[in-house]
């Protein structure tokens, strides 16, 4: 589909996902010559690639949708708080269908390279295909966790049974009934995934890492008269999440976690835990967050919430993180998830006890046992936030190549605009404020930031724009200050560099990808940036 791509556009948005539907919509409004290539064969970015069971949100389903898009507000009905992806991604196709976005979308066009034209001011960019074309501006909406990454096992390629990550879920029915099923992974995926096929399977085994705290989604649907009630509501539940650190409905607890009694924090606890969604993380103390000892005292109720779920008390410890405290990192809400290894069909297989050895041509052997499947299912995780960047051969001025400058440690301003590579904007980019919240709440915050800066060139005359030496900088040692404030630099997952699939990517990497000051501090920022007259840029 990627034949009629003219010679030259105002501007090229790259991946129809969440961000990149909003972003040409405003691109659009503003009457620019501008078009999405998007690699997949559909719209709908995290929504249309990943399809596995239990593929849900995580935040609730009216906030996720986007505050602009009132025509489909006033009649869209969210049948559940928390929704599944056919339903996710049937809402976004239904927005693009509403405001006449898809004749700007070119599908099946996934980018090789892009390379910074100085004499022309413009990025030339090539397809994988091979067809070229050219742009002022590249706005980058190629996601957090879009680059699936493989374990590092042996055998890969020998089993002769089907065999997959989550990400590449085949979109044909997959009859998994009578099925010996490996999961490999418990992190979030693999949890949704655990939970929602452990009935519907013959066997089930999880070959586990590192356990992950978990706590209940508490999911159900919502009654018409409820989406009545929600839709009068909109203006001020956007509202609350712009005034959240995460972007979601949920308020912390200001009290102070030390002036109140244990009882009384107890209470709140057993009342969260019943709640729908994010509560038990976000509405709970802000110290739990930074105060090792607080943190130590939560993890010890959510332990014993979990080890209450688990009939068997080994297998229970065996659940339980011991390498970090709950809610250092985002928190992977489940149903029946640990509910799951009380039947007699899963199993749970250490794989720090006994490693995996290899994958054979009939399943998984580990160096006590060999297991038999007919579906391995990789629950692998992502090279998250800079893995789809590193995918493009992105060269900047002076040919830079931006996953060179970005192989230790991203370096942006804003998380927006990184030196040395002029027009290329990112919405949810490295260090962004906007990479760890409520994701729609966060993209919209990106992308009328990147709108009205763009209007602001046109008014004013200016064909490129960069950010100085000197506000990169400053902004990456803001980004390490508010990390190092955070329990989160204690964490072993992918946030702190410790995904081991990742080429490159070892523990001492990768550790500054996300900003950890919360949204409101974040859009305080922005605006900041756009009143003062982005002094901090450079424009030409």
């Amino acid at each position: 589909m990627d034949a009629d791509l003219k010679d030259f556009y105002q501007a090229v948005v790259i991946g129809a996902g969440v961000a990149g539907i909003y972003q040409i919509k405003r691109l659009t409004d503003l009457g620019w010559d501008a078009v999405v290539l998007e690699a997949g064969d559909g719209l709908g970015g995290t929504w249309y690639w990943n399809r596995y069971p239990g593929a849900r949100f995580d935040s609730e389903s009216y906030t996720y949708g986007y505050s602009w898009a009132t025509e489909v507000l006033d009649t869209w009905h969210w049948r559940e708080h928390f929704s599944g992806q056919p339903e996710n991604l049937r809402y976004l196709e239904t927005v693009v269908e509403t405001y006449d976005l898809s004749s700007r979308m070119r599908f099946g066009c996934r980018v090789q390279s892009m390379t910074w034209d100085d004499a022309d001011n413009v990025w030339s960019i090539t397809l994988e295909s091979g067809v070229t074309t050219t742009a002022r501006f590249v706005i980058t909406g190629i996601g957090l966790l879009s680059v699936p990454t493989m374990p590092k096992i042996d055998g890969l390629d020998s089993f002769s049974g089907r065999a997959f990550h989550t990400h590449h879920w085949p979109s044909e029915p997959l009859d998994l009934r009578e099925q010996r099923v490996a999961v490999v992974g418990t992190g979030a995926t693999g949890i949704q995934i655990i939970g929602e096929i452990q009935d519907k399977v013959g066997e089930l085994t999880v070959f586990q890492r590192r356990p992950n705290w978990v706590a209940p989604l508490n999911n159900d649907v919502i009654s018409e008269t409820e989406m009545i009630d929600i839709r009068r509501r909109y203006d001020e539940i956007f509202e609350t999440c712009r005034r959240t650190p995460g972007a979601f409905l949920h308020q912390p607890d200001r009290r102070g976690f030390w002036t109140v009694t244990p009882e009384e924090r107890i209470e709140l606890w057993d009342e969260l835990y019943d709640e729908r969604g994010f509560g038990i993380w976000l509405q709970n103390f802000v110290e739990i967050f930074i105060d090792e000892e607080a943190n130590r005292e939560f993890s010890d109720y959510m332990a014993n919430r979990m080890r209450q779920r688990v009939n068997d008390p080994k297998l229970a410890e065996k659940l339980i993180p011991t390498d970090h405290g709950f809610g250092y990192q985002r928190v992977p809400l489940e149903t029946n998830y640990l509910e799951a290894y009380n039947r007699p069909n899963v199993t749970l297989v250490d794989v720090m006890e006994t490693p995996i050895e290899q994958i054979t041509a009939s399943g998984i052997r580990t160096v006590a046992h060999q297991f038999e499947h007919d579906v391995i299912v990789f629950a692998t995780g992502f090279d998250a936030i800079t893995g789809a960047f590193d995918r493009i051969d992105i060269r900047g001025r002076d040919r830079q190549q931006l996953r060179q400058k970005w192989r230790d440690d991203p370096s942006t301003f804003v998380g927006i605009l990184s030196h040395g590579f002029p027009n290329l904007l990112m919405v949810a980019g490295p260090q962004s404020g906007n990479a760890s919240t409520n994701f729609p709440r966060g993209i919209e915050t990106g992308v009328d930031w990147i709108t009205d800066l763009l209007t602001h060139m046109a008014a004013a005359g200016h064909t490129t724009v960069e950010t100085t030496v000197d506000a990169e900088q400053n902004w990456v040692a803001h980004v390490k200050h508010m990390y190092e404030i955070m329990l989160l630099r204690k964490s072993k997952g992918w946030f702190t560099g410790y995904n081991s699939n990742v080429e490159g990517h070892g523990e001492g990497t990768m550790r500054h990808v996300v900003y950890n000051g919360g949204a409101p501090k974040y859009q305080k920022k922005l605006d900041e940036i756009a009143s003062e007259g982005y002094t901090e840029l450079s424009f030409g």
